[in-house]
């Protein structure tokens, strides 16, 4: 199988609600499918979504590194897949999302080539998932009654954007724990909001309140690396690691110093599929778990994360892979049956993506 063509497209689909955290609100799903055609008409599919306050990628970035790397893929054979990822990542820097839309639709090409669902070709026999579902930072009011009707639809694990007000937050973290049954687990994610003297007043106020959430996730600045260390060590609530990891490296950092409990993999934002595997290996290593998350990806792209987190899944012990859930509607049928906080993987040979609009 020989890659004769790279196309991309867009996908757009609107959400329920709108995505509110304390660095952006989206309305909106646009995100870029990647589409490669090898010379026997088979087909693999990708997706990024652009988020520019974390990766500093838009779609017109994306479409123009996608570019820059198509000669250096097109006329490889998929069996030189090894190859041609060492290519991708090597002929230019940074730009993350763009490869991780690349990588996609190459193993879904190797999938298909081996005739297999890609799960199994990484390595992967967990096909059933279950994901938390966010809710956006707004008014109390508004987060309790979205709180609510998440657990309505059976989910059971919820995570709670904070970040813009320390004081305002504590507030609604404790009325939202107060207004839900105390089996739902509360996950909090400030988005680099606070300062660490900040996370950690706040987390002691509703910890000595009896509110031990399962993490706080990215409490600080990407770069403060010595604020999560701090605030790990002064609270008794588990601290995830977002935007600070976007490489091996920083998560190697991370992990020496024992700055944080637990990482979360992204693939737009670590570069891939095969980035996200050598980053639940390395955490592996040291003992600690994994959440495998997105950036508000649609199915393409949840689909791939949730192959990587079967391949990896004694490491990565959390998903939040909830993307399609906050859309309106599904714009694509791929591997994955999505029922609410349900996710479990078909049989489909590689992706499985079909009737993609």
């Amino acid at each position: 199988m020989k890659i004769v063509d790279i196309k991309t497209t867009l996908l757009t689909a609107p959400l329920k609600t709108p995505f509110i955290t304390s660095l952006r609100r989206v309305e909106m799903l646009e995100d870029l499918v990647v589409i490669i055609t090898c010379d026997d008409g088979t087909t693999g599919y990708g997706e990024g979504a652009p988020t520019p306050v974390i990766t500093g990628e838009t779609i017109d970035t994306m479409k123009a590194a996608i570019g820059y790397l198509k000669p250096f893929i097109i006329g490889k054979e998929i069996a030189e897949l090894d190859s041609i990822l060492k290519n991708i990542h090597s002929r230019l820097l940074h730009n993350t999302t763009a490869k991780s839309a690349l990588e996609i639709a190459l193993y879904d090409l190797k999938a298909k080539a081996e005739k297999l669902p890609l799960y199994r070709v990484l390595g992967g026999t967990k096909t059933a998932f279950k994901t938390d579902i966010t809710i956006s930072m707004d008014h109390t009011e508004k987060m309790i009654a979205d709180a609510l009707q998440a657990v309505s639809l059976g989910y059971d694990t919820l995570k709670i954007k904070i970040g813009d007000d320390p004081v305002k937050d504590a507030e609604r973290v404790i009325a939202i724990y107060d207004a839900l049954p105390k089996e739902i687990t509360l996950r909090l994610d400030a988005n680099q909001g606070w300062e660490a003297h900040e996370a950690i007043t706040l987390l002691q106020k509703i910890e000595t309140y009896g509110i031990i959430a399962e993490f706080i996730e990215q409490p600080v600045r990407a770069d403060d690396i010595d604020g999560l260390k701090q605030i790990k060590d002064a609270v008794k609530t588990p601290v995830l690691a977002d935007e600070s990891v976007f490489s091996l490296g920083d998560a190697k950092r991370l992990l020496e110093l024992d700055a944080v409990d637990f990482i979360n993999i992204k693939l737009d934002k670590c570069g891939g599929i095969s980035k996200a595997l050598v980053l639940a290996d390395l955490c592996e290593g040291y003992g600690v778990k994994c959440m495998l998350g997105c950036m508000l990806e649609g199915p393409v792209a949840i689909a791939a994360a949730l192959h990587v987190a079967s391949a990896r899944a004694g490491t990565i012990t959390m998903i939040d892979l909830d993307g399609v859930a906050l859309l309106a509607h599904n714009p694509a049928r791929g591997s994955v049956i999505f029922d609410e906080s349900r996710l479990v993987l078909s049989d489909d040979i590689g992706l499985g993506i079909k009737n993609l609009s």
